[in-house]
């Protein structure tokens, strides 16, 4: 079933320009798809590293309209990083990605490619109806990989149960593992262009030529 995505109005209060890209789709998580990496090592590193001396990080397109979002719903970006701007710093100190799965590494490079933070979720894990909110008060989840993170004054994603992920690091509750089969893919945008649709084009087909991607769903909520 369809997942349901709205936009919490108080976020759309304090950042209207607030748009997330969808994919819901099904696929066979594998550990790495060689020819992805090719791609990403030989192209986007370098259109990465061009943007990175054209802009400086802080400017590139996307990327700084994520930090102005972040001013606004009380979080410093210097200190809270979007997830793109976090990638794509690894890329410029030449550190390189870490290699997750099939479905995470396609979601990083549809990230550092459109400078948008992007998740994927397990979409069996998590209810039909989600919201996309400004973290609550006090509010925390176990991150991937980390301990407890706080959330409050960040984009978050989160159902019934509570958060699921935001737009600097995701929970455990969802994360993608080589036993998931329906996935939700999230694109956040707080930019006003036409770079969202861009990424949910190249994005599908990423996802379906080295996620193996199945039966895709896509959709802008605004």
């Amino acid at each position: 079933m369809r997942k349901h995505l709205t936009i919490d109005q108080d976020m759309k209060d304090k950042w209207p320009k607030t748009r997330v890209g969808c994919f819901q789709y099904r696929a066979a998580v594998g550990k790495k798809n060689e020819a992805m990496w090719k791609y990403l090592k030989k192209d986007i590193f370098k259109k990465t590293k061009d943007a990175i001396f054209d802009y400086g990080v802080n400017e590139i397109p996307n990327i700084k309209e994520s930090r102005m979002a972040y001013k606004a719903f009380g979080k410093d970006p210097s200190r809270y990083r979007v997830s793109s701007e976090a990638l794509v710093r690894r890329i410029g100190q030449g550190k390189g990605l870490y290699e997750v799965n099939t479905v995470v590494d396609v979601n990083n490079l549809i990230s550092i490619e459109s400078g948008f933070s992007v998740g994927s979720y397990d979409a069996e894990k998590i209810a039909d109806e989600l919201v996309f909110r400004v973290g609550k008060a006090g509010e925390t989840y176990k991150g991937i990989g980390k301990d407890e993170i706080k959330i409050d004054g960040l984009p978050v994603l989160a159902d019934e149960a509570g958060a699921i992920g935001s737009s600097t690091s995701d929970s455990e509750r969802a994360m993608i593992t080589e036993d998931t089969r329906e996935i939700l893919t999230l694109a956040y945008s707080f930019s006003d262009n036409l770079d969202l649709e861009k990424a949910m084009e190249y994005g599908r087909r990423y996802l379906e030529e080295y996620a193996g991607a199945k039966g895709i769903e896509c959709w802008i909520t605004d």
